[in-house]
């Protein structure tokens, strides 16, 4: 345990079932450490650590049945914040083949989806992509230009979407197009004709993980049937920002550590910064906002498990939690001094990664307005 972690006491905030499976992503994400920096630097997503985390049952562990472990919200949440402690690309593969791709298909999709998809996805065997986001932007997914039109008794999509997380190593996409009906999610085999996915290069940020630009010409697509309207993927989305709350806090409690052992051990005027004022100043402020990022995480972890959590306290938790990450991360790169731009912590590749969780699944304008829409009762967007 963590210096960060024994002296905020969480753990005596848990249940044993929480604590086994924090611990089964913590064994996780110590094996993915021992690559993850040479990962990042080379753009290497590893297919192997897919097979690592569905042994682990963590892909899809929120949901019941069909192969999946049914973990509750507080364990999902708990797992997010081991696997971003390493990196937040394995976090991102956790949320979008489980939160979004399975959660899509469990929601909306029929029986015979579930059956078909589901176990196969929970053990690794499958991987989803969740297409929503379009070229233009993601903060606007109503104004979509991709369409699905009828074909005889199927579907078929034409459009181009951007930013989508695995889609080149995907198996089956989870799609959103506008239809005469207004917007209906789909399911496209992604060996389908017409189907094209091109990872987007010279990323410095996400490098461990994959994002696509795609294309979809005549492909044919099975329709969700429960899959109506934006309120569908916005439920998804839901779910996903509820891992990011959690998640952005592991990256924190990295940064937090590493500068904590740096201060302890690099002296400066002939004593470790750690016994300065300003430094222990700097470290106690973010050891309390990461404290207050727990307990918002727990907080909203408790309030998902009695079926009350809403969209808007979602927004709230995302908002804080990435923004403070991000502060406690910057804040521990000038505690490193120059080492902190090195490999040699893992801070400089937290606050990358966190540039663009602050991008998707909401920007920080995006969750505001939302916030402020609950609190005006005024829509400004």
């Amino acid at each position: 345990m963590s210096t960060s972690e024994s002296i905020l006491g969480l753990e005596g905030l848990l249940t044993a079932a929480q604590r086994e499976w924090q611990a089964k992503a913590r064994a996780a994400a110590s094996v993915i450490e021992q690559t993850i920096d040479d990962d990042f630097a080379h753009h290497v997503f590893r297919r192997e650590y897919v097979g690592l985390l569905a042994e682990a049952g963590l892909l899809g562990m929120h949901i019941e049945g069909y192969g999946c472990s049914g973990a509750d919200a507080i364990s999902y949440g708990l797992a997010c914040y081991e696997l971003e402690s390493v990196d937040t690309a394995w976090r991102t593969f956790v949320s979008v083949q489980g939160s979004l791709a399975m959660s899509a298909i469990h929601k909306f999709g029929s029986e015979e989806h579930k059956q078909r998809l589901l176990p196969a996805m929970a053990r690794g065997e499958l991987i989803g992509c969740f297409a929503l986001t379009e070229p233009t932007g993601g903060s606007d997914p109503g104004a979509m230009t991709t369409t699905a039109r009828r074909d005889g008794d199927g579907w078929v999509i034409d459009g181009r979407k951007r930013w989508i997380g695995l889609a080149s190593v995907a198996d089956v996409a989870v799609v959103w197009a506008r239809t005469d009906d207004g917007v209906r999610g789909f399911l496209v085999d992604t060996t389908a004709a017409g189907f094209a996915a091109t990872d987007i290069p010279d990323k410095l940020s996400l490098r461990a993980s994959i994002q696509c630009d795609v294309w979809f010409e005549g492909v044919h697509a099975e329709l969700l049937p429960g899959a109506e309207g934006l309120s569908a993927p916005f439920s998804c989305l839901t779910e996903a920002r509820y891992g990011i709350v959690w998640g952005v806090m592991g990256a924190a409690r990295a940064s937090l550590d590493a500068a904590i052992q740096r201060s302890t051990s690099r002296e400066v005027f002939g004593s470790p910064i750690g016994a300065k004022q300003l430094v222990q100043k700097r470290l106690a402020d973010a050891f309390v906002e990461y404290e207050k990022g727990m307990l918002l995480s727990l907080h909203l972890g408790t309030l998902k498990q009695a079926g009350r959590l809403t969209p808007e306290q979602v927004s709230v938790g995302k908002l804080n939690n990435v923004r403070e990450a991000i502060a406690i991360a910057h804040g521990a790169r000038e505690i490193l001094g120059g080492d902190g731009v090195t490999s040699e912590f893992p801070v400089m590749r937290h606050l990358a990664n966190l540039e663009s969780v602050r991008t998707y699944e909401g920007t920080d304008d995006i969750h505001t307005l939302v916030i402020g829409r609950a609190l005006t009762g005024l829509a400004a967007f």
